[in-house]
């Protein structure tokens, strides 16, 4: 699942505060994972290059594992809260 956060959201705040959700590149995993493309696994790439193929600072990628559904929503809202 893939998002992006308002121009005036940090997007590195966001994910530091998830909880349930652990900041990596792998997105293949039983545990919950969240992603910053533009400065993760896309970081090597000019910016140029990254804004044609649709990428934005703001993009959060989210491989949701088998963590209750409500938890992890309850997270997101909680992070969200942090940085909005």
């Amino acid at each position: 699942m893939s998002f992006e956060l308002a121009d005036n959201v940090d997007a590195d705040r966001f994910v530091n505060d998830l909880k349930l959700f652990t900041l990596a590149v792998s997105l293949g995993s039983v545990a919950s994972l969240a992603e910053l493309p533009w400065t993760m696994t896309h970081a090597e790439l000019p910016v140029a290059a990254r804004k044609a193929s649709g990428l934005s600072p703001q993009l959060i990628r989210l491989a949701i594992g088998v963590e209750s559904v409500r938890d992890l929503i309850e997270d997101l809202d909680q992070a969200l809260a942090q940085v909005g």
